[in-house]
């Protein structure tokens, strides 16, 4: 399974971005995409994760209200729709997939693929 994000790019506070990640290869195995995040300097976080076979959706806290993410199943692709930027949020974003992470989303052992990694900067 490859995978591979984009839409990372610079805002201002307050912008939106909407970052994509499409998986190919054996993606019948791909049950659970979700979101990390790391910022420099600190460990890499869970944002948001998404089960096709519950439709069970997670967001870390500090993005609740503002991040949304979605799956469209036909393109093999999840979404992260990033809205009301902040500073904080600068990171570089991550994709990851797995077919199960059990009751583990925030554990980024759990995932089986990544992508490269997006960067995405908001400035003050």
């Amino acid at each position: 399974v490859h995978v591979v994000e984009s839409g990372g790019g610079s805002v201002q506070a307050g912008g939106s971005l909407r970052l994509s990640c499409a998986a190919s290869g054996s993606i019948y195995s791909i049950n659970v995409m979700a979101w990390f995040r790391q910022a420099p300097g600190k460990e890499r976080e869970a944002v948001s994760y998404h089960s096709t076979s519950d439709e069970a959706i997670y967001y870390a806290e500090s993005v609740k209200g503002r991040f949304t993410i979605s799956r469209d199943n036909a393109k093999n692709t999840a979404y992260l729709q990033m809205n009301n930027l902040k500073p904080e949020d600068t990171a570089v974003y991550y994709c990851a997939a797995a077919f199960s992470t059990g009751n583990n989303w925030r554990y980024s052992s759990r995932y089986d693929y990544w992508g490269q990694g997006t960067q995405v900067t908001v400035s003050s």
